[in-house]
Parts: structure tokens; sequence; C-alpha cells
């Protein structure tokens, strides 16, 4: 089971008056990434806070007795240079044994869908700088990270025809299917997902022929934790 941080568009474990700077009257955080990410960087208050608010996240997690994954976080906030150095930091009295680097490339992305190619061209253009970054950073700290994901630019509609074209044309390596699959949409649902196809997402997962051309196909399924502590290549 995977950590996903909620640092923007959701609520604080910790009580709100413990974070004021990174929520509002109702107690919730910003819903305005950017502006959320020059108080992280130049508003040391600020970053005491969200340190704080993500220790707390993983603690919460620990008491679930779940096994930690990996760590990834809500809007791709662990790509914010001064997140991923909090996760980094905390992450090592946690034991994270791998983050999720969320870079879908152009030419596989657009072969497997034939959809959008401008719009995936450039998403890939514009998160290839800071996932680079990333990667760099979680592999000096000997943290595992994926090879790509594949569904960013179909998030909320990854049906079972976008998921089975995105299956039969998988690059070598390891590929994290990105997608938010669930039985319905829920009160407190960040409201960015409110057009999302969830219960479609779900249905495809455990498609009879998603699941047969998985086998037929050679893809392996693993968790990070199994290729973080097998020695696999990242």
């Amino acid at each position: 089971m995977g950590l996903h941080l909620v640092l923007v568009c959701g609520r604080p474990v910790s009580p709100p008056g413990a974070v004021p700077d990174l929520v509002d009257a109702e107690g919730r955080f910003s819903s305005r990434l950017v502006r959320a990410g020059f108080a992280y960087f130049f508003r040391r208050r600020v970053k005491d806070q969200l340190r704080a608010e993500i220790r707390a996240q993983f603690a919460r997690f620990r008491e679930s007795g779940l096994e930690l994954d990996h760590v990834n976080a809500h809007n791709h906030m662990h790509l914010h240079p001064t997140v991923l150095g909090l996760i980094l930091e905390i992450g090592r009295e946690f034991g994270v044994p791998a983050v999720r680097v969320p870079y879908e490339p152009f030419w596989a992305s657009w072969r497997a869908t034939g959809e959008t190619p401008w719009a995936r061209l450039a998403s890939a253009l514009s998160m290839w700088p800071l996932t680079t970054l990333m990667r760099r950073r979680l592999k000096r700290a000997g943290i595992f990270v994926n090879d790509r994901v594949f569904g960013l630019n179909d998030t909320g509609r990854l049906n079972r025809d976008r998921l089975g074209r995105l299956l039969s044309h998988l690059p070598d390596g390891v590929s994290e299917i990105y997608c938010h699959p669930a039985t319905r949409h829920w009160p407190d649902m960040d409201p960015l997902m409110a057009h999302y196809q969830v219960e479609d997402e779900l249905a495809a997962l455990v498609d009879p022929e998603i699941v047969a051309m998985v086998r037929r196909g050679g893809i392996e399924q693993v968790a990070f934790r199994d290729l973080a502590f097998s020695g696999g290549e990242s």
C-alpha cells in the first residue's frame, strides 16, 4: 500500500490550528497550487508546518499497520523540491523504499492511444525538467523509482479501451498504470476530480479481457517494494 500525501485540495491530519498557514478558515488545504508552492519555497514558517504535516501523515500511515510500499502526493506535489526534500528527510525515519516519478513519455503514450498529441507533448515537455531532477535526487538517496507512468494524460477516463491500448504498447522496464478506481464518487472528493469516471476505471482494472491481456503479454505485476528490495534497476 502506498502513502498518498495530501497537501492541497484536502484536509490535514494535524489539527488546523497547528498548521494555520497551510489551511483556510474551514480547515482545508489550499486549492491554489502555484501559490502554495511559492509559500513552501519562501516562507520558513510554512515549511516548518509542512514538515509537521508530512510527518503526521507518515505517522498516521504507520498506525494503520500496513506495509509501506511507496510514496506519492496528491496533484503530484512531491515534484516540488521542498516537498521532495521533506519526504527524503522524514522518509528515512519511516523506511520509504520507493517514490513515484510522474512522467509519461510522449511517443509511447500517443502511439498507444492515438489521442490528443499536442496535449501529450506539452505534458511531457513541461514535466521533463522537474521529473529529471526528482529522479536524480531519489536515486542519490537510494530510493527506488519507476521508469515511467501511463494514464496521466487520460486522468479520470482510463476505461477498458484506453487501458487495453496502453497495455498492448508497454515498453520494457518498470511502468506504473495511473488511475483513480472507485465504486462511486464520495462526498469530500476533490472538486477537480468531480468529472472522473471512477467506476469505469475500476471496471477496466478487473475486466476479464484486461486480465487475460496481462497474462498473454507476459506483463509482471509487482509492487514497488518488491523491486526496491530485490536490487532491481530503477
